[in-house]
């Protein structure tokens, strides 16, 4: 059923399927349809009908539309279908209708007008209206011509007019709406001239009146709500069996002080007048204050306020009504008459349980109005009769201890701290010796504070631990026990304090004493506390209060300046400790007070709660601290590479200029060479990769920064892109990882390599774990090379560079010709030879070692049965020992002696095993 499509259906059709498929989605556009559609449609539309078959159309829409209360039909929406329903029914009227069709007529009309006015729209209302009056016309005279008998005629005409009335009042309420209020009041006079024949609808028409003078008056309309509220008045003195007289009082209530409200001046005599009418009809508090209230606006003298007052009293009117009186006389500044007025009450209400509240009024009205002497004999004689039997009630109690309490702030503003010691002490007297009352301990801590600002430390002290003993876990009485140990100079004390303060910042949610902890009070109250530590010179008790402020705040701003503020005391102090345990631990709250920092720095981030330059300024000041406490720590690497990651991740808050850029970069590359440093001492694999691992994160990192640098200037000669290749080979080499060869390729290609780089390359290539000899001889040529096609030779470095490479291709007791070939090795021995011959400088040792290197060579290639080689070799042996200076005399005799005795076992072919063996260890002594 939910499938049926009403798009093309006809006017019939919809109303049929609508009735018939009540549950389909469609029905809020459907209705709207039929809504849009009923004003282009007349009779002719439904020629093919009859009279009666559009009519039952019309009744089915009426009634299906009236039973629809479970469905999601919205009130507007049905009395659009009622609106439909109605206009299709008037069609049917003929020349001659029924009286049932009339009335229907007439019952529909009236129902959508009706439903017209609730929904907002009394222009379409008033045409419905309209219809049903000329209905009730018809009607009227159909049952007069039927009529048989006079009495049968009054009665007919009775229930006409009752109807009418009732049409007359809805337009009444449509013109309202439409702020018509000419015609509003024509249609309610009309009907208000129908009751003499209706005196049952008085009460009606006396309600919907008076609902009218609410309206108005609500929307400021004073004339129009006095016409209303006049009328209401008017009618239900018509009848009142139907109107109660409590009503009517509230109708002239309503009255005068819509008259008040339009102007006390020109209207005080009719506000005057219609409220002594209300208090004739029925006398109540609210009628009696209301003509209080009008007396006051006219400026009535004394003398008849007096009167009026005194009436009040006699009427036996309560004690709270009275005082009301007294308190409004003196709001508007008729302090004899209330003043009077209160003494005169205290002595007539004296013997009630409630007498304390007049007690308590007069004090308030005479402490308002600067006669405090006055007040203090008030507050004197009650305090005596308080402690000698005659007690408040606990809630006047605490009325007094309220004025006494705001008297005393009052005090408090101007400074006159002992002004405010004197009314707080009058509430002191109030308690019993033996009394436990929270309020008692605000009170001694209220005490202590205008001890304090009087430098009364002792008193302030007794009112602290008289607060301590009644609520020992109130955060303020802490914070004043804070302030008496900094004042004694008890870092102890404070420090206890202060750990109690924390304490109620940790719980998840302490409730003690029926009252939940502030958070937003202990921090303040910590703020406070590391404010006067530093005042009065207690230096570590500040940086504890600074710490717990950091920790707890949940203000980022307010964080971040007690860090700040924590880092100026701590920092001075690090700078000048020689490395110890104490100044590691100091060093450890630096790096939580940054790590602190770069946390809420990302909170403002994220939130915005700082604007960006304040965000900037805040990150470059941290950012420095990092660097500088990095630079501190030349003897702790591992602390060192903490400071400066912490000084990278704060310079990311701050625009990326190159200044910026080239901080990043350092502190990457620091990072890195710490972590690679820990990672060549590491005791396990695992802790080797993590640390190598970690390295190669911060290498990435530098090389993004370094990327962008480059694009700000000329650093041609910063080591930067070297030292990221060194780092990045270091940790591939170390880690096997299987991309080194594809990373190689991309080094060799580079075209500024130093020789240095390629040494320091080869080095690493052959350091534990790593072992990589082909990379590291491939490095070791390219760097000699490079050494070779100088101008000038660096005797030195070339020197250490092929005592490296020959070492590699020649290690002891081997010769590696599968990592290069033998040729190529004899001709970098003559390259060396050919510098020495030709440079001065070449170190002997080196010399001596090259010697050494080619006789083994010499006497390995023997063993191997390579004759020629082996003459070869030694002979070049004698080549290196011929350019040996002060050493040569040590080797020569020695060398020669064993060259000739290997050429005489090389000219046999085969020398004896014995000659072999001492061929071979001579040449190792």
């Amino acid at each position: 059923m939910d499938d049926v499509d009403f798009r093309f259906m006809d006017f019939k059709e919809i109303i049929e399927n609508l009735i018939v498929n009540c549950s389909s989605p469609s029905i809020p556009e459907v209705i709207n349809r039929l809504f849009s559609d009923i004003a282009n449609i007349n009779r002719e539309s439904f020629a093919e009908m009859q009279d009666a078959q559009v009519e039952e159309m019309a009744v089915n829409l009426w009634n299906w539309t009236v039973t629809r209360i479970g469905l999601l039909i919205s009130e507007e929406q049905k009395v659009k279908l009622r609106h439909v329903a109605c206009k299709l029914m008037s069609m049917c009227e003929g020349s001659v209708a029924s009286e049932e069709a009339i009335q229907r007529q007439i019952l529909m009309s009236v129902k959508t007008g009706r439903g017209w006015v609730d929904a907002g729209n009394a222009v379409i209302a008033d045409e419905f209206f309209q219809a049903a009056t000329a209905g009730l016309e018809q009607l009227y005279v159909s049952l007069m011509q039927r009529s048989s008998t006079e009495a049968h005629v009054t009665m007919q005409k009775i229930t006409v007019e009752r109807d009418l009335l009732k049409v007359l009042s809805y337009q009444a309420e449509s013109a309202i709406a439409q702020e018509d209020f000419q015609r509003a009041s024509a249609y309610i006079l009309r009907c208000k001239d129908m009751l003499m024949r209706l005196p049952q609808m008085t009460g009606y028409l006396h309600s919907l009146c008076y609902n009218f003078g609410i309206e108005t008056y609500k929307h400021n309309k004073y004339e129009e709500s006095s016409f209303w509220l006049s009328q209401s008045y008017d009618i239900g003195k018509l009848d009142k069996s139907s109107v109660e007289p409590e009503m009517l009082a509230k109708v002239l209530r309503l009255l005068a002080t819509t008259y008040l409200d339009w102007d006390d001046r020109a209207y005080y005599d009719k506000a005057l007048h219609a409220i002594n009418l209300a208090n004739k009809e029925h006398l109540s508090p609210a009628g009696l204050f209301l003509r209080m209230e009008i007396l006051l606006k006219g400026e009535t003298p004394n003398g008849e306020l007096h009167e009026a007052v005194m009436e009040i009293l006699h009427l036996d009117m309560s004690l709270d009504f009275c005082l009301k009186v007294a308190k409004l006389l003196m709001d508007h500044e008729r302090e004899s008459v209330g003043f009077n007025f209160l003494k005169i009450i205290c002595e007539h209400f004296k013997s009630s349980e409630n007498i304390g509240k007049a007690w308590l009024l007069h004090i308030d009205m005479l402490l308002q109005r600067k006669e405090e002497l006055l007040a203090k004999e008030k507050i004197e004689e009650i305090i005596i009769d308080h402690q000698t039997g005659r007690q408040l009630t606990t809630e006047l109690a605490g009325c007094l201890h309220n004025i006494l309490w705001k008297k005393a702030a009052r005090s408090f503003e101007v400074q006159n701290y002992a002004d405010a010691l004197h009314w707080y002490y009058y509430s002191l007297r109030l308690y019993a010796s033996d009394q436990t009352d929270l309020d008692l301990a605000k009170l001694q801590r209220n005490m202590a504070f205008c001890y304090l600002h009087l430098e009364q430390p002792d008193k302030a002290k007794e009112a602290v631990i008289e607060a301590e003993r009644h609520d020992p876990t109130n955060i303020f009485t802490q914070f004043y026990i804070f302030k008496i140990a900094i004042l004694e100079g008890s870092s102890d004390r404070a420090l206890q304090a202060i750990t109690a303060l924390e304490y109620t910042l940790t719980a998840k949610e302490q409730e003690e004493n029926d009252v939940i902890t502030d958070r937003g009070s202990a921090v303040m109250l910590l703020t406070l506390a590391a404010q006067f530590a530093l005042e009065n010179e207690l230096q570590i008790v500040a940086e504890r209060a600074l710490e717990c402020l950091a920790q707890y705040s949940e203000d980022p701003q307010q964080v971040l300046t007690a860090l700040k503020c924590l880092c100026r005391l701590i920092l001075p102090r690090v700078s000048q400790m020689t490395e110890s345990e104490n100044k590691k631990k100091e060093m450890d709250r630096l790096l939580t007070c940054l790590n602190t920092a770069l946390l809420k720095l990302g909170q403002c981030f994220d939130g915005g709660t700082l604007t960006s330059d304040s965000r900037t300024n805040e990150a470059h000041w941290f950012r420095k601290i990092a660097w500088n406490l990095a630079v501190q720590c030349d003897e702790d690497p591992v602390t060192m590479r903490e400071f400066f990651i912490l000084s990278y991740k704060l310079s990311q808050f701050c625009p990326l200029d190159q200044i910026i850029l080239i901080a990043q970069k350092t502190c990457l590359l620091m990072a890195a060479a710490v972590d690679l440093e820990q990672g060549r001492k590491a005791s396990t694999t695992f802790e080797q990769i993590k640390f190598l691992s970690r390295a190669l994160e911060q290498i990435h990192k530098c090389r993004d920064v370094w990327n962008r640098l480059k694009e700000t200037g000329d650093f041609s000669s910063d080591p930067c892109e070297t030292l990221l290749l060194l780092y990045e080979f270091e940790v591939k080499a170390k880690m096997n990882d299987p991309l080194l060869e594809s990373f190689l390729e991309s080094v060799w290609e580079l075209p500024h390599l130093e020789s240095k780089t390629l040494e320091t390359l080869a080095s690493l290539a052959m350091e534990m774990p790593a072992h990589y000899p082909s990379v590291a001889i491939k490095a070791l040529k390219k760097a000699l090379l490079l050494h070779k096609k100088k101008e000038s030779i660096d005797v030195l470095k070339y020197s250490k560079c092929m005592h490296s490479l020959v070492n590699l291709l020649v290690p002891d007791g081997a010769l590696s010709a599968e990592l290069c070939p033998l040729e190529e090795v004899w001709g970098y021995f003559e390259d060396a030879l050919s510098l020495i011959s030709h440079a001065q400088g070449y170190p002997e040792i080196e010399i001596l070692w090259l010697m050494v290197k080619s006789w083994n060579t010499g006497i390995f290639m023997y063993l191997r049965k390579k004759y020629v080689s082996a003459e070869k070799w030694c002979g070049l042996a004698l080549r290196f020992l011929n350019h040996l200076g002060s050493l040569r005399r040590n080797y020569e005799t020695q060398m020669n002696v064993l060259y000739s005795e290997l050429m005489e076992a090389l000219n046999k072919n085969k020398g004896s095993l014995f000659n072999e063996e001492c061929c071979w260890n001579k040449a190792y002594q």
